[in-house]
């Protein structure tokens, strides 16, 4: 006998189908409602005085000056915080405002309301501070000797020593990552709303609006049903929104006056306004045999974490798990080491610390394959990991491992045309710049291949919560579903629209906009919220029908087990046919269900030895490049991105390409032109003028190959797909940069210097 979860015929714009994303319209119209769009009646605009010194001492702070200003209703210092002068995700440790002393370039000393941005702007002029300017610590290194750890990382999996007698061929490389902006497009903003009884509403922009409410509740001297989070409309996020930015200060400003506060970053104020990608150091040694089999690897990872602790600790580790790679390692000692500097802050983004590794990992496995005289590609297979791989940590893979398999379909495609000299102007490098007709012009191929957990590791009690309702509306079954993921581009809305349609099979649902008036559902980071979110949807779904299949079952005297739900009706298993319409089962009726989802447990890591079964899954992306250089001139075009990887199950297919194809593309900027210019702590190019991005003339095409192996634990076998494509896609092109020019290029992002002989080398670890 059948439960009633079988579906005989799949669910229109359900799982696994490339189902329209309902914010896509207003979208391209431009008619959707960011955070930066909401407006209120009677609304005053904040504004935030930040320090211009990396590090140095407040000696005096006036603000009276700037009450003066017409229109100023309020002017707020460190004084004026009720609650917890700090906050952070894992450590409270970050100053609401500066009370003495200044830690980085942009840390916030003071805020204003005003009736208007440029009264507000111009009241930030009138704040006196004296500073007694300091000298800032902004080498890790000199970090690292004096102590200012965030985290040592160790991991000691079997007896490096011993195998390093059996290596024949040892392989060391030191290479540097250089710190990469979020650039999400929306500037981080919002709405702070009093609502007349102590408490207030915050519209925001966010990745985790229940960790959001608990550090700005706490910062407000309020319990947290006192602070109500919505979600307003997300221009990207990328790891940048998981820290707090106009959070505490509009809602304070809010509660002083009593009127709603609106809070927007002009794009220089957003590149001080959050953290970015940890810049390292890192140096790779692996030991092989002759016939190329792996050895033993050792590694050291330096993070640079910027002035305060923000996600360091779990970026260090996550760097750390994964520096062996995607590959089979039965020896492997890493040390790894996150520090405090007074340079910009430094948290999540996209790979997560995975990124780093990835980059060291496969240029160095690129260094292997020459020493030995191997094709790199073979070299990897020849060492890839499968399921049963023991990991660096400890944990034995349990899930699909298809490295093997994701290389060799990726080493198939068909390269790419060369047409030589015989070509469109502007597809040569420089383009447009008719810099150059290709006299120096070499092309080159490299490969690379990633791996990273999915969802947060180490023990962590995750889940996510939704509620599912089912009634008539306007004559037609319709459910709605309600869960605080949030929607930062990724598609996470369609999914739970999917899911919806999947499991009670009607067509007509609707996504309510996340929100804290529902229980948690974690953050939309790690990859993991499609995993969660499809969870807790599908659970609630599946409470809902079987209380809608019992009442069926009652009024028609059969066995819910024979009963299941499609196309807006209740069916009989065996045959078929309609057992009874749900407009007529459930009229003037709604049935609702909230549920929890959690994923398998997992481990601690042991911090002696780095050892435990701490993940509850891994993904896989592998990339072929295809780059030319003009060697004279230093300019290069990357001619064509290839990539393969296993998604688990395609939930929608367009946006998991959609996923691919933007992930290569911040991997394709930290490869040739992302980077923060930071000089003595100051940040020298805070604009998209100066911090340069991929744009449409800067991407290739990209050939994508899905597989999908479902994975054992996870809800319709889906696995997460947003971090992957960054890991491999940024290896591969400078791979393809070295097979090109034969330089070591040991630094992200490649410079045209570099490529034109004239850079220097890396700093050592």
């Amino acid at each position: 006998m059948t439960t009633g979860r079988r579906r005989r015929t799949a669910a229109p714009d359900g799982v696994g189908s490339s189902a329209r994303r309902p914010d896509g319209v207003p979208k391209v119209r431009g008619t959707f409602e960011y955070s930066s769009d909401i407006r209120r009646e009677g609304m005053l605009w904040g504004a935030t005085l930040r320090s211009p010194h990396p590090h140095a001492r407040i000696v005096r702070l006036d603000t009276a000056p700037a009450l003066e200003v017409p229109g100023v209703h309020a002017v707020l210092a460190h004084g004026d915080v009720p609650g917890s002068a700090t906050y952070g995700m894992k450590v409270s440790d970050q100053p609401v405002f500066a009370a003495d002393v200044i830690r980085y370039q942009g840390e916030p000393v003071a805020v204003v309301a005003a009736e208007h941005p440029e009264a507000a702007r111009r009241a930030l002029d009138r704040i006196v501070v004296e500073y007694e300017v300091l000298r800032p610590l902004t080498d890790p290194e000199e970090a690292l000797g004096s102590g200012r750890i965030v985290r040592h990382v160790k991991i000691r999996h079997g007896d490096v020593a011993a195998a390093r007698e059996r290596a024949d061929v040892v392989v060391a490389g030191e290479y540097e990552v250089g710190m990469q902006d979020q650039a999400f497009l929306g500037p981080e903003s919002g709405l702070a709303v009093p609502d007349g009884e102590g408490g207030v509403d915050l519209h925001v922009s966010s990745q985790w609006l229940h960790e959001d409410r608990r550090q700005v509740a706490a910062s407000l001297g309020l319990p947290e049903h006192m602070v109500r989070l919505t979600m307003s409309g997300v221009g990207g996020a990328f790891g940048g929104r998981e820290d707090l930015s106009v959070h505490i200060h509009a809602c304070l400003l809010a509660l002083r006056t009593g009127r709603p506060v609106k809070m927007v970053y002009n794009r220089e104020e957003s590149f001080f306004g959050h953290v970015h990608r940890h810049p390292a150091r890192i140096r790779v040694e692996h030991g092989a045999t002759r016939e190329g089999r792996l050895v033993y690897l050792t590694a050291r990872l330096l993070l640079d974490g910027g002035a305060y602790t923000s996600t360091s600790q779990v970026v260090i580790a996550n760097a750390c798990y994964f520096a062996a790679g995607a590959y089979d390692v039965p020896h492997a000692d890493i040390d790894g080491f996150a520090v405090y500097t007074n340079n910009p802050p430094c948290g999540a983004m996209r790979g997560f610390g995975a990124v780093q590794s990835c980059y060291a990992a496969e240029s160095n496995m690129d260094k292997l394959a020459r020493e030995l005289g191997i094709d790199p590609v073979k070299l990897r297979l020849r060492n890839a990991m499968t399921p049963g791989t023991v990991l660096p940590t400890g944990q034995e893979v349990d899930g699909p491992a298809p490295v093997a398999e994701l290389l060799e379909r990726l080493a198939a495609m068909p390269m790419p045309p060369d047409p030589g000299h015989h070509r469109d102007p502007r597809t040569w490098p420089g383009g447009l710049g008719n810099v150059t007709r290709g006299e120096s012009l070499r092309r080159g191929v490299g490969y690379a291949v990633g791996v990273k957990a999915i969802g947060y590791s180490g023990g962590v009690d995750d889940y996510c919560t939704a509620r599912v309702t089912l009634a008539i509306r306007d004559g037609v079954p319709h459910a709605e579903v309600h869960c605080a993921a949030s929607e930062c581009g990724q598609g996470v809305v369609t999914v739970q629209a999917q899911v919806a349609r999947t499991e009670l099979g009607v067509f007509s649902v609707e996504v309510r906009n996340a929100d804290t008036l529902i229980g948690d559902s974690g953050s939309s980071s790690a990859s993991r919220q499609t995993w969660m979110t499809a969870g807790a949807v599908q659970g609630a779904c599946d409470a809902v029908r079987r209380r809608v299949l019992a009442r069926a079952a009652d009024l028609l005297g059969a066995e819910a087990a024979g009963l299941a739900l499609e196309g807006g009706v209740v069916i009989r298993e065996a045959d078929g046919e309609t057992a009874i319409p749900l407009i007529e089962l459930l009229a003037g009726e709604e049935f609702a269900e909230t549920y929890e989802y959690r994923h398998r447990p997992t481990q601690r890591i042991d911090p002696e030895t780095g050892q435990g079964d701490a993940h509850i899954a891994f993904a896989f992306a592998a990339h072929r490049a295809v780059v030319e250089v003009d060697t004279e001139l230093g300019l290069v075009r990357v001619v064509e991105l290839a990539t393969t990887e296993d998604v688990g199950k395609a939930v929608n297919p367009r946006a998991v390409e959609g996923q691919i194809e933007g992930g290569s593309a911040q991997g394709l900027g930290l490869a040739l032109m992302e980077e923060l210019q930071v000089v003595d702590g100051k940040v020298r190019n805070p604009s998209f003028t100066d911090y340069l991005i991929p744009t449409i003339l800067d991407m290739p095409p990209v050939r994508i190959e899905l597989l999908e192996l479902p994975h054992p634990d996870s809800p319709y076998g889906l696995n997460g797909v947003g971090e992957p494509p960054t890991l491999s896609s940024t290896p591969a092109i400078v791979n393809a940069l070295r097979d090109a020019t034969g330089l070591e290029l040991p630094r992200v992002p490649v410079r045209p210097d570099r490529l034109a002989g004239l850079g220097e080398e890396v700093s050592t670890p």
